[in-house]
């Protein structure tokens, strides 16, 4: 083959690459624009395909009925690709209670979390790290020596009376129980250690997002994890508190700004009550909606409902629960991490005046439109404060019904 032929036959395989990738990357804004379900009230069940109206997507007249009541959508591109099946679940049009208060939160683990091992320094000079490659950052020890473990006093009290002998301890891990066997060692002081470090609780500030007509509520909007080792917490139980603002980190380029809050963990102070913390946020029982906690009583925003342009999020950074102004500039129907399903944006002067954007512990803040509950706030952009992802509130509702 001459030089020429070489050199079109390259061009051939670029331009076959470049079609490719163009039509992988079109696919893949399309299955992010369109969504793989949606729910619609009974009322506007008849318009969904005005709803899901796309200039490239044509829909079949048939559908494919379950016995639940929803149905299947068949669309196609260009009336002659099979693109997907979307999902259709006619539902009655809910209402919530948005709220936008800081809320303080304290979750107690299942079993001792270890978080790392360590090295001891054992009699002689000698440093041993006896639990290495044996138990992992992440594990949860729930038994030692078949005796029940629920808290990290618990386990000093079984640490308290080792002599050298083996030690088993049953541990979570990825949701798995397993038997681990550890070799205690001696230190300089005379006292066997396992050369574990362990954690049984955590707590921190937040968002209170919504409350709904059963007194189930919804908060933060993503789970919470341990600072050391990334995981999502396994939680026993926990507690929501009443919690003042003591002020405000500003936000900037390169580093997320932070509200400072007090919280007096007293029992008169508790107002709900922390059963589950899902990668979706904290979810539990509210107490009482008259415990001196804003709310305002809205109707939801299905996700096929938003739309780029103005909104607004409700949040209390300085003593009081405000509507501040902002907009919504992207919208991900089905992204990987529902988490992260639209970008907000804050444009209220006043809001950037004191906060920069977005701060840590503004998780959970609603997120309105067009005088519905849209989402809430979940994560701020790193290199751009005024800037942060949502969760659809529909998303967060799914959770709160378990």
């Amino acid at each position: 083959m001459n030089r020429r032929g070489r050199y079109r036959k390259f061009l051939f395989w670029c331009l076959g690459l470049d079609v490719l990738a163009m039509s992988w990357l079109g696919y893949r804004y399309m299955d992010r624009k369109v969504p793989d379900e949606i729910h619609v009230s009974e009322s506007s069940a008849r318009e969904v395909q005005k709803l899901l109206e796309h200039p490239l997507l044509e829909f079949d007249d048939a559908i494919t009925v379950s016995g639940e009541g929803s149905y299947l959508l068949p669309c196609r591109l260009l009336g002659m690709i099979p693109f997907k099946d979307i999902k259709v679940t006619p539902t009655e049009s809910s209402s919530v209670y948005v709220s936008g208060s800081t809320v303080g939160i304290y979750m107690e683990t299942e079993g001792v979390l270890i978080i790392d091992t360590g090295e001891i320094l054992c009699e002689g000079g000698t440093a041993r790290e006896p639990a290495k490659n044996i138990v992992r950052p992440g594990d949860y020890i729930v038994a030692f020596n078949e005796q029940k473990v629920t808290d990290k006093k618990d386990l000093m009290e079984d640490l308290e009376v080792l002599d050298g002998d083996d030690v088993t301890l049953d541990v979570i891990r990825n949701g798995e129980k397993i038997p681990v066997s550890l070799t205690p060692v001696k230190d300089t002081g005379g006292e066997y250690k396992l050369g574990i470090w362990v954690r049984d609780n955590t707590q921190g500030i937040g968002t209170l997002t919504c409350v709904d007509e059963k007194g189930r509520y919804g908060a933060l909007g993503h789970g919470i994890s341990d600072v050391d080792t990334g995981e999502l917490l396994h939680i026993s139980k926990g507690a929501l508190y009443q919690a003042e603002i003591l002020g405000v980190q500003k936000g900037q380029s390169g580093s997320p700004g932070e509200l400072s809050g007090l919280i007096r963990y007293e029992p008169g102070r508790i107002i709900g009550a922390v059963d589950t913390n899902s990668k979706n946020g904290i979810y539990g029982s509210f107490y009482d909606r008259r415990a001196g906690i804003p709310m305002k009583k809205t109707e939801v925003a299905y996700k096929q409902e938003l739309e780029v342009g103005p909104a607004s999020i409700l949040c209390c950074v300085n003593g009081s629960v405000k509507e501040y102004d902002a907009e919504i500039t992207r919208i991900d129907m089905n992204h990987e991490d529902t988490n992260k399903s639209f970008v907000i944006h804050v444009t209220d002067p006043e809001l950037l005046e004191i906060t920069g954007g977005i701060v840590q512990g503004m998780s959970g803040s609603p997120v309105l439109q067009n005088g519905k509950f849209a989402g809430a706030v979940t994560h701020v952009f790193v290199q751009d404060s005024t800037s942060g992802y949502g969760i659809f509130a529909e998303t967060m509702l799914e959770n709160i019904k378990g």
